[in-house]
This record gives structure tokens, sequence and C-alpha cells, in this order.
């Protein structure tokens, strides 16, 4: 049926639909304009802003007409549906959750009905449909602009580097991705649900698995210096019953993957609840290093017995495994916290180094170099890499930052000064968490890579970019639709330094959130 007869049949059936109440509308003295690639789309209901929520309504026919996408109406279930060549969208008259592709997804607002007219939040439909959008107050503008989110970087299989790493983050803190909390001491469905994890990844495309085997202190490998840890059988210290790491190493390399031991460094524990604690775990056997912060508790880095005994706990591994990689994390010192450190500070600071800040990054930078070189000293083959937070510095504090306006920086804030470990080639490769979509304004993807990919220019150290699917069907700018995640693989394709991809994590993958696997899979077996 052709656009106008569907509008037509809208336009009835919503006529017995109760008016929304236009009290809780934000009333403007200024009617809000909507231009689609520059010309100006025009309604008989006029768009509005929820108050609040500072969402824009716009009619359905502002969206769908501007993109050639058809459009359904549901008497008997209120649902409107929405079908362009790039998603299909379920939305229902006073729900606040949606459907892309199949997927539920969370609306900013639910789907209301005004002057006969079926109204819908602007940001979510129009970046799910592919297009970018703009809002500019001042002049109470929507600019839509129609591939700006979904760029042409040419033939899906071009640029592609059948070599590149396509690794997934494997968190266990939490039982996040593995094992389940369902498998405690069963040691066979923790076996099985590994296979089964890394098997599904391989199918998709994945050649490299990045397991967390230190999350909070502890270890999924017998260890003379820390606990086993409680991701494995609901209680720190307790044996599951085999060598999880070894496992995992074996089944891993049997079918070509890659393995990455993944270390969250700093972190003892993620409660301050001592109770549960091991008798040999760090906190209990040296309280004096541990701060209370961020109901957490972490090991001090300012304290230097504290950093080489991480360092050591690294080494065991390096040392009795196989594995491929040293993977560090961005846990060095917590953000948004007051961190207590400051007799630390006046205690260890033999180098007179006159801000806290200054003296933070140096006792971070110090761990970083000391553990190269203990990696170096013994397997050198061995990569050694840090994903840090994906914005160094701001422009607006460094002239030689990126052109962002991230609230938080890795040098400001987590105290990693990740372009002197570059510098100095204390780590073999870098993978920045790019977790920000390429139509985000404010912290935009293409600006991050284009910068990283400066900053590694040169030098012997790798470049991997980090990917966030977890992000995939939220309401933030860009992740309204899987071909975001597809539109930044083909932009790292572009440049030759981006070495390759990790993608947080395992799950969101498997989830198949708006249907991203046979995306991946289609886009890594051209």
């Amino acid at each position: 049926m052709k656009l106008k007869k569907w509008f037509l049949l809208v336009l009835m059936m919503i006529i017995l639909f109760p008016g929304i109440n236009h009290t809780a509308e934000a009333q403007m003295t200024k009617r809000i304009s909507v231009l689609l690639d520059g010309v100006p789309l025009t309604s008989d209901t006029a768009p509005y802003i929820l108050p609040k929520l500072n969402i824009t309504m716009v009619p359905l026919r502002v969206i769908s007409e501007g993109l050639g996408a058809t459009v359904a109406w549901s008497q008997s279930t209120k649902t409107v549906t929405i079908e362009s060549n790039i998603a299909m969208i379920q939305l229902t008259n006073g729900k606040t959750t949606g459907l892309i592709n199949g997927s539920t997804v969370s609306l900013d607002a639910s789907v209301q009905i005004r002057n006969g007219r079926t109204m819908v939040p602007l940001r979510f439909v129009g970046e799910a449909l592919g297009l970018q959008v703009n809002w500019d107050q001042a002049d109470q503008t929507v600019t839509l602009i129609s591939g700006a989110v979904l760029p042409d970087f040419g033939d899906e299989n071009e640029g592609i580097n059948n070599s590149a790493l396509r690794g997934a983050w494997v968190s266990t803190v939490y039982n996040l991705d593995w094992p389940s909390a369902a498998s405690y001491v069963d040691m066979q469905k923790q076996k099985e649900e590994y296979i089964y994890l890394i098997e599904s990844l391989q199918a998709i495309g994945l050649n490299s698995v990045f397991v967390q085997i230190r999350p909070a202190g502890d270890a999924l490998y017998p260890s003379a210096l820390v606990p086993w840890s409680k991701t494995l059988t609901g209680k720190q210290g307790n044996d599951p019953g085999y060598d999880p790491l070894q496992f995992m190493i074996d089944e891993t390399h049997a079918r070509g993957m890659e393995f990455h031991a993944w270390f969250n460094p700093f972190r003892a524990n993620t409660d301050t609840n001592t109770a549960t604690l091991a008798s040999n775990h760090v906190a209990i056997q040296h309280p004096e290093w541990i701060v209370n912060t961020k109901n957490q508790l972490i090991i001090n880095p300012g304290i230097p017995e504290a950093r080489a005994h991480v360092i050591d706990v690294i080494m065991e591994v390096v040392n009795n495994y196989n594995i491929d990689g040293v993977h560090l994390d961005d846990y060095f010192y917590p953000t948004g916290v007051i961190f207590n450190d400051e007799s630390t500070f006046k205690t260890y600071n033999s180098k007179k180094i006159a801000t806290k800040d200054n003296w933070r990054r140096d006792n971070v930078n110090q761990f970083v170099q000391q553990l190269n070189t203990s990696i170096q000293s013994v397997k050198p083959h061995i990569a050694f890499g840090v994903s840090p937070f994906g914005v160094w510095r701001n422009k607006a504090s460094d002239r030689t930052g990126s052109d962002t306006k991230a609230s938080i920086t890795s040098y400001d804030d987590y105290y990693a000064d990740v372009r002197t470990w570059i510098k100095n080639d204390w780590i073999d490769y870098v993978a920045p968490q790019l977790y920000w979509s390429l139509s985000n304004k404010i912290v935009q993807y293409d600006t991050l890579v284009n910068w990283w990919v400066n900053e590694v220019k040169g030098t012997d150290v790798e470049l991997y970019i980090g990917h966030a699917p977890y992000k995939l069907g939220t309401t933030e700018i860009g992740w309204q639709n899987a071909q975001e995640i597809i539109n930044q693989l083909k932009y790292n394709a572009n440049d030759p330094e981006v070495g390759g991809s990790i993608f947080f994590s395992a799950r969101h993958i498997l989830n198949n959130p708006l249907g991203l696997i046979p995306a991946l899979t289609t886009y890594y077996k051209q």
C-alpha cells in the first residue's frame, strides 16, 4: 500500500485515542523547525518538547516521508510499525519500550497522540532509521542528516584485514559473561559454558578472547599469592576442583584462537565487606595497602610494595601459563571519589613531585614500566597491552588532546598517562575504549580514532579499538541500530594503523542486540 494510504489509515484509527495532556508539554514561544538534509519538512501538527525529559516529539510522517519508510497501524495492539531497508521499528502507545528488528529497547518517551497524529521521540526513531539528529536550542531547529549515521565507507569487504585482531572481553566479575552463577561448584557445566562461548564467538568471526582472570584481588587459577575467586564457587578461597585458566587456554588454542589474560590490577574487592574474604586475600594480609572508596576496596598504587605485589601476581601467570598476552583495563585510580592517599603522598614521594596529581601519574607510570620490564625479561613474545578510557585529554585542557568534551579523561581522572607509555614503548598495544557513536558530537567516535592513530603512528605500539555493543538499544545518541558497530569497523578499515577491534563484552554480543550477530558475521565473513 502506498505511503499516503497508510497515513490515512493511521489517521482514521488514532482519532479514537484520547488526546494527551497538553499541560505536560513545554509551551514554546517559537515553532520548532525540522530540516532533512537542509530541506524544511512541514506538518500540520507542530513538533514539541516534553518538559524535564527534554525530548523532541515529532509527527511520524516527518521521519517516514523523509526516508521513504512504510508505516502501518494496528488498532488492536495500538502499535505503529515503521519499516525501511535499514530497520523495522515497532512502538506501542503508552509503552516506554519498543522493538527494533525484534529486539526490545528502551525509549526516551512513549508514543503519544496529538491532534490526530502519532508523535514519536525524534532522536530514537531518527537514529534507528539511519539519520543523524542535531538540535539547535537557539534556533529551535532539528536538523536531520541522512547518510551521516550510516556512512558509505565503500564495499562491505573493502579494506577488511582478515589477519586483524577480533576480540571480545569476557568478564568474570559478578559472573557477568562466564561462568554463570548457576554453575557454582559444577566443573562440567563451567567447561561446557566456556566452550559454547568461544565457539559462538568464533562462528561470528572473532579470533581472540580477553578473559578476566583477576577480577578482584583473586584468581581463576591455583595461586600461591592470592585466593581462588568467588566467581567459581560462590565463596572466595574455595577450590573449584580444576584449573579453569589452563582449561580455557587449552580450549581456546585448540580452536586457533588467542587467549589474553585480563587483570584488574588495583581493585581488591567489589564491596567493603572483609568478612567474606579469604585469609590470604591482600586486604586481610595487608590492610595498610587498602583504601576504602566508592564502596570498593582499592590497592593503593602509591605504595611501592603494593605495586610490586600486583606485578608478582601477574608474573605468576606469565611464568606458569602459555598465554598470548597480558591485558590491563582502566582500573588504576578510581574516578569521581575522594581517594584518601595524603599520607601516602607524603611518605612515598622520594622524587619530591610537587603535586599529588603528577605523583599519582608517576606511580602508575612506574607500575606499567616495571611490569613491561618483568614480562620482557622472561617471555618477550607475550603481548602486553592496556585498554584505557577512550579520551586521553580534551583539547580544552591540552591543545594536543582530542577535540572532545568528555566529562572525565584518562590522564586527569584515572591518572593514566598513556601517551608516555606509547612514546617509551612500555606497552605492545593500546586498546582505547571508544564507547561513543559516530554521531555523538560531544565525544565522537571517528574523532577519537583519528587521535589515537596519530598517537601510535611512528611507534612500535599496535592500536586496537574497543567497541561498545553493550550500548546497542539504549537511548544514547547513535545506538539505535546495530549498523553503528559495522560502520565503526568500516571506518577502522580505512586506516592501516588500526590493527583490530575488541568488543565489550562477550554476552553483549551473544545476546544479539538489534540483530548484531548476523551483521557482524556477514561483515567478517566477506
